[in-house]
């Protein structure tokens, strides 16, 4: 049966407000200066739907934003790149949320409002009947009050519907780490943490310790480790992908989300998991050419260009 989506992103959305070049670290009581600031699409979910759709997948955005500018903004940003908004969720009740981010070479700190992205939950996604997608990807489950506290039934409506899932949970803000792991894992086709997420998950401050404790529970465990590439461990095998390194990066904000979106993309078109690894390498890598988590896939031309700086 054809589907109408390859994919549906569930989960947060916001505006980024990204500060670049910064000079120094705030401090309390005194003010510093950002020599470069632009303003973006936000949020894991968000940028991944983005960048999937421009990698030539059918996505589909569900999610819960104010009625606000920034909402409005968000919507068409989304439209812009392709993202069919037809399950995007509105509400007058809650402002919609908004991130800072003060990048700083290859990291960052991030200062989140989340606003209408804590409301959304089972009962806004209960009616909707996922066989209309082949597969459905979560993100940043804790950033998402109400999504964290109906995750088990969310998963098991979406399983119900046929459609493939996979998760990237994102950092904790409070460091809880609590979700009900035995019967979230299970559930799940593909689990992508990075690796200081999957250390604070397991409780393992090694991280051959964490893929040993996590790895028995998914189908396909995919572990982002930043400059050191990615691992992936699946039906008992492993395999271990150095990075695609940018030496220049303009800043590596949504790089493992544009990972997660060239693994999911190419998941979605039937390819074996260690082209689909590949993949989410070299679009993560991509992403760090341009500002933004989306700024270096604004269209075909813009993805191969940047792909031919690290392809061999």
């Amino acid at each position: 049966m054809t589907k109408r989506y390859d994919i549906v992103a569930l989960g947060e959305l916001n505006i980024d407000l990204i500060l670049n070049d910064i000079q120094g670290f705030p401090e309390i009581g005194k003010e510093i200066i950002a020599d470069h600031c632009t303003m973006t699409l936000g949020s894991s979910t968000a940028i991944f739907a983005a960048n999937a759709s421009s990698l030539g997948t059918k996505v589909a955005f569900l999610g819960l934003v104010g009625t606000d500018d920034f909402g409005d903004f968000i919507e068409r940003s989304l439209r812009e790149r392709g993202v069919d908004t037809g399950l995007l969720l509105r509400t007058s009740e809650h402002n919609s949320g908004i991130t800072v981010c003060m990048s700083y070479a290859q990291d960052r700190a991030n200062v989140t409002f989340p606003g209408s992205m804590n409301f959304l939950g089972y009962e806004q996604v209960k009616d909707l009947d996922f066989s209309c997608a082949k597969h459905v990807h979560i993100s940043s489950v804790f950033l998402q009050e109400q999504l964290k506290r109906d995750i088990v039934p969310i998963l098991k409506h979406i399983r119900q519907g046929g459609a493939t899932i996979s998760m990237d949970t994102q950092w904790d803000p409070a460091e809880k780490w609590d979700l009900p792991w035995d019967e979230v894992l299970p559930l799940l086709d593909v689990f992508m943490p990075n690796a200081q997420e999957l250390e604070a998950l397991t409780g393992e401050a090694d991280l051959e310790k964490a893929i040993a404790t996590v790895a028995g529970k998914v189908k396909t465990l995919v572990v982002k480790n930043g400059s050191k590439g990615s691992i992936m461990v699946s039906g008992g095998s492993r395999r271990a992908v150095p990075a695609l390194l940018n030496p220049e990066p303009v800043d590596c904000i949504g790089a493992g989300d544009s990972f997660n979106a060239g693994f999911v993309a190419a998941f979605v078109k039937g390819c074996p998991l260690p082209d689909c690894q590949d993949n989410g390498n070299l679009t993560g890598a991509i992403s760090t050419t341009a500002a933004g988590g989306t700024g270096a896939f604004s269209s075909p031309e813009a993805i191969e260009a940047a792909a031919k700086r690290f392809r061999k």
